[in-house]
């Protein structure tokens, strides 16, 4: 068993860099080490818990099982070690680093662009990489500190992580200036006449918010394209007399010409919410970020 005073706190932070480069030579670069010396610590590593922890492919390396279960607890307890050694302030002005933000085009669209805003603002030596939204590991990249925040609606959200409640958005119907149906309010009639635009992330289903409502008091529209962005929406939109129910929030800043119908649909509005990693929840910098984040969602 090894004796927890040999437990060498570099040999982690190798370890921690070994796991996500999946690559020695990265992972050198990364802790600024030469390859040898990394390679060294590997040995040391295999060592202290008794097993390969990392295997050669044609693709670098391959974390046994072992590595796998250890990885977590061991960037928590870097992150932690952090903590304890670092300044309890944070100074915006004086940041530096990479911000790892999740969202779907939307959310990206809605509320990450304001906020790259206000970074651009009050911590300009801050850096920003914006992930598209992805149906699954999205917990196990926040263990792995790949994600800083994951900004969703709350059905796609995880109840097991913290979170920050954000805005509610509606839906909106709306097609463009030149459609041919000149009235402010569609009857339900006239509404699932038209072809309807729909976007849906995974491109497996045709069915959204609107449809359910519909269903339930015995009417359904025709879904004519389900695209996978609201980039994509608009474009067709824009070309064609085509109707979709979109986010209000979506339309900011929109350059297309567009009108809005009423329907008197009663679709439940959009949850906005953020989740980040519990092992991040006292960091002074990610505090700032949510308190930053918080304060743009807001704004009208």
């Amino acid at each position: 068993m090894t004796n927890i005073r040999s437990i060498d706190l570099n040999l982690l932070s190798a370890f921690d860099a070994l796991y996500d480069e999946r690559s020695v030579t990265r992972a050198a670069k990364r802790l600024a080490l030469t390859q040898p010396t990394v390679s060294g610590m590997l040995l040391r590593l295999r060592h202290m818990f008794s097993d390969q922890l990392f295997v050669r492919s044609s693709h670098g390396i391959v974390a046994t099982p072992r590595a796998e279960a250890v990885a977590g607890p061991i960037k928590e307890l870097l992150e932690r070690a952090h903590l304890l050694v670092s300044a309890s302030s944070f100074s915006p002005v004086k940041a530096e680093g990479t911000i790892k933000l999740m969202a779907s085009d939307y959310i990206q669209h809605a509320v990450v662009t304001p906020l790259i805003g206000a970074l651009r603002r009050h911590a300009p030596k801050l850096k920003v990489l914006v992930a598209p939204r992805q149906e699954l590991g999205v917990t196990e990249r926040m263990a792995r500190g790949e994600i800083d925040l994951y900004i969703s609606s709350r059905d796609v959200s995880d109840p097991d992580l913290p979170s920050l409640p954000l805005y509610r958005d509606r839906f909106v119907c709306v097609a463009r200036k030149r459609h041919p149906f000149n009235g402010r309010r569609l009857s339900l009639r006239e509404l699932c006449k038209f072809d309807h635009l729909l976007v849906h992330p995974t491109g497996r289903s045709m069915w959204g918010p609107a449809d359910e409502v519909l269903a339930a008091i015995g009417h359904k529209r025709r879904v004519a394209v389900a695209v996978p962005t609201f980039h994509m929406l608009f474009e067709l939109l824009a070309a064609d007399d085509f109707v979709a129910f979109v986010p209000e929030r979506i339309l900011r800043g929109r350059q297309i010409e567009i009108k809005k119908f009423e329907t008197g649909l009663d679709i439940p509005p959009i949850e906005v919410v953020a989740n980040w990693h519990p092992r991040v929840s006292d960091d002074a910098r990610h505090v700032w970020l949510r308190q930053t984040l918080a304060a743009v969602a807001q704004q009208p």
